[in-house]
C-alpha cells in the first residue's frame, strides 16, 4: 500500500507530505486547493506521462517520492521483470525528479530506472480511477475488455491474435504475388533484361575505384614523367651541374679531410657518405620508375569504356558495385518467385483456408467464453447497482457477430434501463453522470478479484451523485477498503465521513506566492470539514451537529 507521499515544487505545492493508512483514505478541500495536483503527482511518480509545465514557477526541478509497504506479489513480479528487488521489510521507495530541461531521473530503492520501467512497476502498485473511466465506459469498443477480464481470457485472446495476424500476413502475401499471365510475362521480361545486363557487366566490388585511380595516372602521365625526371636530375645531376649525390659525396670527402685535424668530423663524414649512397639508390629507383612508365592508349580507351558502363549501370541499379550486385540478387529472387508463384499460390490458399478455420475456432471459443462470463457479469453488476440505490436497473449485453478483427468477431455493447418499463439502451444514450459513476464503481467491484493491485485511487468518481445514492457509494467504497487500500478525492460529506484517515487540502497566499498544504484531521477537524462541505460559506451549529452524527454513525 501507499504509506507516504512527498511532493516538492509541483505546481502550487512547494512542499507537502501525506501520511496514508490502510483502509479508507479521503482527500477533501475547496475547489482549486490542489487535490488534482496530488493526483498528478502520484501519476508522475508512477511513471505516467507528465510535463515540465508541472514544475512550480521559479524553480528548476520538481520531485515526488512515494513509499510503499507490504508490496504485493503483482508488484514483486513487475520489479523482478526489471531486475529490482524490494527491501527485506517489503518496503519500496519510488522517486521521480523532473527538470525544466525535460530530463527525468527515476529511482526505485535508490537504483536508477527508466520512465518505462517505472511505469511497469507503477501500474502494479496503484490503479487510479477517475471521471475519464466513466467516459471510457460510454465507448462500446472497450466493453469486451470487461468480459475478458472477468473470464480470464488473456491467453486465449493472445492466441487468437496470433492466428489473426498470421491470416492477415498470408492474405497480404497472396495478394502481392497474384497477377494475371500477361502481367507476369511483362514483369519477367523486365527482370530478364535487368539480370542479363548486370550479369554481362561482371561487376566486381572495388573495381570502379581502382579503374578511376588508374585512369587518373594515365591522364596525368606527361606530368608524372616530368616530375620524376625533375626529381632524378635534382638527385643525380647533369653534365653541366652537380646533383645531390655528387654534392653529398663532395661534402663527405671534405669532412674526411677535416677529420685529419679534428677528430669529431670523422663520425659525421661517415653519416654523410652513407646518405650519398642512399641518394644514389633513390636515384636508381626513380630512373626505374621513369623507364617503366608507359601509357597504352588502347588501355586508356578500355578503362574509359568500362567506367562509362559502370556509370550507366549505377544510374539504374545503385550508386555502388555492392548496391548493383544486391539489385541483381533481388531481381533473380523475384524472377524465381514469379516462376514459382503458381506453386506458392496453391500453398498459400491451402494455408489461408487452414488458418481461417483455426482463427474461426479461436474466435468461437472467445465468443463463448465472453457470453458465459457476460451472464455472471450482468447479474453481479445488477446486484451491485441495487446496493448503490439503482434497484430497478436492467443491465444487458448485446452481442453481434462481425468479421474477424483484432479482438475476435464479437461486437459487444452494454445496454441499460434505469427505470421500470423502459427498454435497455446504450449507456451513451441513457445514463446520467451520477448513474455512470455508480455503474463504473459496480463494475470495478465485480472485477476486483481479477485485479492484484493493492491500492485503488478514486478521483471524484462520485460526480453527479448525492443524497441516498451518495451514502450507498460511500458504504461500498468503505467495503472495498476492507481488503484494499482506498484513496478517494471527494466533495461529498457522506464519503468523507466513512474514511479511516481524512486529509484536508488547503490553499493560501503568502506574499506573492500561492501555497498548498495537506493536513491530517483529528475528530474535531473532521467535524469542521464535514460541516464546511455540507454548508458552504458559514458553518452553523446545526451543520456541526449533522457532521458529528455522520461521524458517529459511520459504517
Amino acid at each position: 500500500m501507499l504509506q507516504s507521499l512527498k511532493i516538492e515544487n509541483i505546481a502550487i505545492i512547494e512542499h507537502a507530505e501525506l501520511e496514508l493508512s490502510g483502509g479508507f483514505n479521503v482527500l477533501t478541500g475547496e475547489t482549486g486547493a490542489g487535490k488534482s495536483i496530488i493526483i498528478d503527482s502520484i501519476n508522475a511518480v508512477l511513471g505516467e506521462r507528465t510535463s515540465r509545465e508541472l514544475i512550480r514557477t521559479g524553480t528548476d526541478s520538481a520531485k515526488v517520492t512515494a513509499v510503499f509497504s507490504e508490496v504485493g506479489y503483482a508488484a514483486c513480479d513487475a520489479l523482478e521483470s526489471i531486475g529490482v528487488n524490494p527491501s527485506e521489510d517489503g518496503c519500496l521507495v519510488v522517486q521521480r525528479s523532473i527538470s525544466a530541461d525535460g530530463k527525468n531521473v527515476c529511482r526505485i530503492n535508490g537504483e536508477p530506472v527508466t520512465v518505462s520501467m517505472l511505469r511497469t512497476v507503477g501500474r502494479a502498485l496503484i490503479n487510479i480511477h477517475g471521471q475519464h473511466d466513466s467516459q471510457a465506459l460510454l465507448n462500446s469498443d472497450n466493453h469486451y475488455r470487461y468480459l475478458d477480464s472477468l473470464a480470464g481470457n488473456g491467453a486465449l485472446l493472445e492466441e487468437y491474435r496470433q492466428a489473426y495476424h498470421k491470416l492477415l500476413n498470408l492474405n497480404k502475401e497472396l495478394k502481392s504475388i497474384s497477377m494475371d499471365e500477361a502481367e507476369k510475362a511483362r514483369r519477367l521480361d523486365i527482370l530478364d533484361f535487368q539480370i542479363k545486363e548486370l550479369e554481362a557487366a561482371q561487376i566486381v566490388p572495388g573495381e570502379w575505384e581502382r579503374l578511376a585511380e588508374k585512369k587518373n595516372i594515365y591522364v596525368n602521365g606527361e606530368k608524372i614523367v616530368r616530375l620524376l625526371t625533375e626529381a632524378y636530375v635534382a638527385i643525380n645531376g647533369t653534365d653541366e651541374d652537380l646533383g645531390a649525390v655528387q654534392r653529398t659525396e663532395k661534402a663527405a670527402r671534405a669532412l674526411q679531410k677535416a677529420a685529419d685535424y679534428y677528430e669529431g668530423a670523422g663520425d659525421i663524414s661517415e653519416k654523410v657518405l652513407s646518405l650519398a649512397y642512399d641518394l644514389a639508390e633513390y636515384s636508381a629507383d626513380i630512373n626505374d620508375l621513369i623507364s617503366g612508365f608507359e601509357v597504352d592508349g588502347r588501355e586508356i580507351d578500355e578503362i574509359e569504356t568500362r567506367l562509362d558502363l559502370l556509370y550507366k549501370l549505377s544510374g539504374k541499379y545503385g550508386s555502388t558495385e555492392e548496391e548493383m550486385l544486391d539489385f541483381l540478387q533481388k531481381a533473380r529472387q523475384e524472377a524465381r518467385s514469379i516462376e514459382l508463384s503458381d506453386e506458392r499460390v496453391t500453398f498459400l490458399k491451402a494455408e489461408i483456408s487452414r488458418t481461417e478455420d483455426e482463427t474461426a475456432a479461436l474466435a468461437e471459443r472467445l465468443s463463448g467464453s465472453r457470453k458465459e462470463a457476460g451472464q455472471r457479469f450482468s447479474q453481479a453488476v445488477c446486484a451491485e447497482l441495487e446496493f448503490l440505490d439503482m434497484p430497478n436497473v436492467a443491465f444487458e449485453i448485446k452481442y453481434e457477430k462481425t468479421g474477424f478483427s483484432e479482438t475476435g468477431y464479437d461486437e459487444i455493447e452494454f445496454l441499460i434501463s434505469a427505470n421500470v418499463g423502459e427498454q435497455p439502451k446504450p449507456l451513451s444514450k441513457i445514463a446520467s453522470g451520477g448513474e455512470l459513476s455508480r455503474i463504473m464503481l459496480a463494475i470495478k467491484n465485480v472485477l476486483s478479484d481479477k485485479d492484484n493491485v493493492d491500492t485503488l485511487i478514486f478521483d471524484e468518481i462520485d460526480t453527479g451523485v448525492s443524497g441516498r445514492a451518495a451514502q450507498k457509494v460511500a458504504l461500498k467504497l468503505a467495503e472495498v477498503s476492507r481488503w484494499r487500500q482506498v484513496i478517494c478525492v471527494t466533495h461529498l460529506a457522506q464519503l468523507a465521513a466513512q474514511a479511516d484517515n481524512h486529509l484536508k487540502i488547503s490553499k493560501s497566499v503568502e506574499g506573492d506566492k500561492t501555497f498548498t498544504r495537506v493536513t491530517a484531521l483529528d475528530h474535531e477537524g473532521r467535524k469542521m470539514e464535514l460541516a464546511r462541505i455540507i454548508g458552504g460559506l458559514e458553518i452553523t451549529e446545526l451543520q456541526l451537529k449533522s457532521a458529528e452524527e455522520m461521524l458517529e454513525n459511520r459504517g
